[in-house]
């Protein structure tokens, strides 16, 4: 695993249950711009829910992709109390998580 894998995976497990983030922000906190390298570690994870990699989404709010075939993303949200319609979590300014 390489350093950038193991920040990326890192960082999403600090993401609180009910808040959400983007893959930009964690880019960013990572200091790099690298937004879709982000989406393809956590692609990868082989850990998608104690990694929770779907507390991560598109900086407009749509859910983007999951790597777990048993779950859905959508389902783990609303389980954690994020509302979502048409692909998209409602309130999305106010579940953002940007870290400390």
């Amino acid at each position: 695993m390489s350093k950038f894998h193991h920040k990326v995976l890192k960082l999403t497990s600090e993401i609180p249950k009910g808040s959400i983030t983007t893959y930009k922000i964690l880019a960013e906190k990572l200091g790099t711009k690298a937004y879709r390298a982000v989406g393809t570690v956590l692609k990868n994870n082989k850990q998608p829910i104690i990694i929770p990699c779907h507390r991560v989404v598109k900086s407009n709010g749509e859910l983007g992709e999951f790597s777990s075939k048993i779950y859905k993303k959508e389902d783990l949200l609303k389980e954690e109390g994020i509302e979502v319609k048409n692909n998209k979590i409602v309130n999305f300014k106010k579940k953002i998580y940007s870290f400390k």
